[in-house]
């Protein structure tokens, strides 16, 4: 695959399809490009092209720890970086969980730049946000503190990287562990900060302000509820809610992997979406 130079660093990407208009999908957590494959290629076999990308700090792209914006905001910019130099913007960009974070960041920041949105499992609320900054943040810094370096290395998510790619853990060990937990706990306020909001890193003014036109399917589990998808759907002006999962699973979280038994029916609901919204913008 591809290794792009994005503001820096190195990002694996690629692009499935062979024209028709743009696409970037993004999966949730801090999962690699690999998860959200066999959706872009079933989006791609009707007529997209469909950029997937392994986000800094995933996959098997450069981990770059720290910024002065919040960790989704870097990722938008990011994407939106990767998509100027493929020459793909304008494009329809959409993703789960924390990818839908990205999107919705994505069209936020450079709103000339997007034609659509597709978002599911949307996540918002206390509980989302207490378990989500233990998971992304406070894990790190409670074993850089306790061990070093050396401990966030053994952690499951960059114990994954460095099996990817062992030059990683050099990555890692050069980092000063006060500096590391400082950058961690400076996108962990920002992301506590985005708790009381109607949806993480969207407030309701920010998402009436949203003017293309955006499909939204909810989650099913108390992270991504079907509440605060509902509420996105209230307050993005024209949007539409399709239900694959009624009702929510009194459970934490649904491993997105459980989702692949309505794959084919979520490509199909956004490629009918969107055919009819390309059409009424065109």
């Amino acid at each position: 695959m591809p290794i792009a130079n994005v503001r820096g660093v190195n990002t694996n990407y690629e692009v499935l399809g062979r024209g028709g208009p743009w696409i970037a999908l993004s999966p949730g957590g801090r999962r690699g490009l690999e998860m959200i494959r066999s959706l872009a290629e079933r989006m791609a076999s009707t007529g997209y092209r469909i950029l997937i990308h392994d986000r800094r700090n995933c996959g098997l792209s450069d981990i770059v720890i720290g910024g002065p914006v919040s960790e989704y905001e870097v990722w938008a910019d990011d994407l939106y970086a990767l998509l100027s130099q493929l020459n793909a913007l304008p494009a329809i960009v959409g993703g789960g969980s924390s990818g839908c974070r990205l999107s919705l960041l994505f069209a936020l920041k450079h709103p000339g730049a997007v034609r659509a949105l597709l978002l599911w499992r949307v996540t918002g609320g206390a509980f989302a946000a207490t378990r989500l900054t233990e998971n992304y943040y406070d894990q790190y810094i409670r074993a850089a503190r306790q061990g070093g370096m050396a401990a966030v290395c053994a952690l499951d998510h960059f114990k994954e990287r460095i099996a990817a790619r062992p030059a990683n853990r050099e990555t890692l060990m050069r980092m000063d562990a006060n500096a590391f937990t400082a950058a961690m706990a400076h996108w962990r306020e920002q992301f506590r900060a985005a708790a009381e909001l109607p949806v993480i890193g969207a407030s309701e003014k920010e998402l009436n302000s949203i003017r293309v036109p955006t499909c939204i399917i909810p989650g099913n589990d108390k992270t991504h509820n079907h509440g605060i998808a509902e509420a996105a759907h209230r307050m993005i002006p024209g949007s539409e809610l399709h239900d694959l999962f009624p009702g929510d699973l009194d459970v934490d979280l649904v491993p997105p992997e459980d989702w692949s038994i309505k794959e084919s029916e979520m490509a199909a609901i956004f490629v009918d979406f969107l055919r009819r919204a390309l059409v009424k913008a065109a």
